[in-house]
C-alpha cells in the first residue's frame, strides 16, 4: 500500500530558476515522444516503443539543438516519457475496453501555460530529506520545507509541482503496509432514537421513558378526579 504526505515548499531564487528549468526539459522531453509517436502513426509506421523512447533521448541530449537537456537531472527526463507511455498504456486500454472507470483521452501536448507543472523524483535519483528540515534535489539544491507531520519512512519518490498561484510543493510517497492498530479501552457509541431513547453499539437498547404520557396517566386517575371535585365544590 504506498500513502501520499503533501508539504509546502518555499524554494530559493535559484532554486526557482533550477526548478523551472527542469519543469521546461520534462515538458520538451514529452512533447518530443508525443510528436514522435504521432508522426510514426501518420506515416504508417509501426508504433515507437518505450525502449526507442529512451535511446531517443539519450541521442538528443548529444545534439547541439538539445544538448541543453543534460543541465537536470537524468531522472526527470526518463519519469516524463514513464509519463507519456503511461498515458498510451491507459489510452489504449481504454479503447480496448480492458481499464475499469472513466475512459482516457489521447495524450496530449504539455504547454508552458498549464495551471500545473509537475516533475518526479524516485530513488534512483538519490533526492535526500537533510537533518536540517531541507529537501536536497539533484541538480536544484536543498529547498526548505514546511513539515506539518513528519514522515513515517523513507519515500520511495516525490513529486514536485507548481500551481497557477506560484505555490511549490512536494509530495511524497511511502509504501507501507497494514499495521494493527493500537490497545484502547473498551468504548460504547451511543445512538439517540425516537423509538428508543439510545441504542448502544453492542446492541442494547434502552427505552424512552416517556414522562410526559406517564403524566398524562396519572391525571386520569380517581383520586385526582375526587380532589379536582373538592376543589370545584369549595369554589362554590
Amino acid at each position: 500500500m504506498q500513502l501520499r504526505y503533501n508539504y509546502r515548499l518555499y524554494p530559493w531564487p535559484r532554486h526557482r530558476l533550477a526548478l523551472g528549468k527542469a519543469f521546461g526539459c520534462a515538458r520538451v522531453v514529452f512533447n518530443d515522444g508525443l510528436r514522435a509517436r504521432e508522426e510514426a502513426h501518420a506515416a504508417g509506421l509501426p508504433y515507437i516503443t518505450d525502449a526507442a523512447l529512451s535511446v531517443r533521448l539519450t541521442l538528443a541530449k548529444r545534439t547541439p539543438e538539445r544538448a541543453w537537456l543534460g543541465e537536470v537531472s537524468a531522472v526527470v527526463l526518463q519519469n516524463a516519457l514513464a509519463d507519456l507511455n503511461t498515458a498510451y498504456r491507459n489510452f489504449f486500454a481504454s479503447l480496448n475496453g480492458t481499464r475499469k472507470g472513466p475512459k482516457a483521452r489521447k495524450p496530449r501536448f504539455r504547454s508552458r501555460k498549464d495551471h500545473r507543472q509537475a516533475i518526479r523524483f524516485t530513488a534512483n535519483a538519490r533526492f535526500k530529506v537533510l537533518a536540517n528540515g531541507k529537501l536536497r534535489l539533484p541538480k536544484i539544491g536543498d529547498v526548505p520545507v514546511r513539515w506539518s507531520r513528519p514522515l513515517p519512512s523513507q519515500p520511495s519518490s516525490v513529486t514536485i509541482t507548481k500551481d497557477s498561484a506560484g505555490r511549490y510543493f512536494a509530495s511524497f510517497v511511502i509504501d507501507t503496509g497494514p499495521a494493527a492498530l493500537p490497545e484502547t479501552e473498551f468504548v460504547v457509541g451511543i445512538d439517540l432514537g425516537l423509538k428508543h431513547f439510545a441504542v448502544l453499539s453492542d446492541g442494547r437498547k434502552i427505552a424512552c421513558p416517556r414522562f410526559l404520557r406517564r403524566a398524562e396517566k396519572l391525571l386520569n386517575t380517581p383520586a385526582v378526579d375526587r380532589y379536582l371535585h373538592g376543589l370545584s365544590a369549595c369554589r362554590w
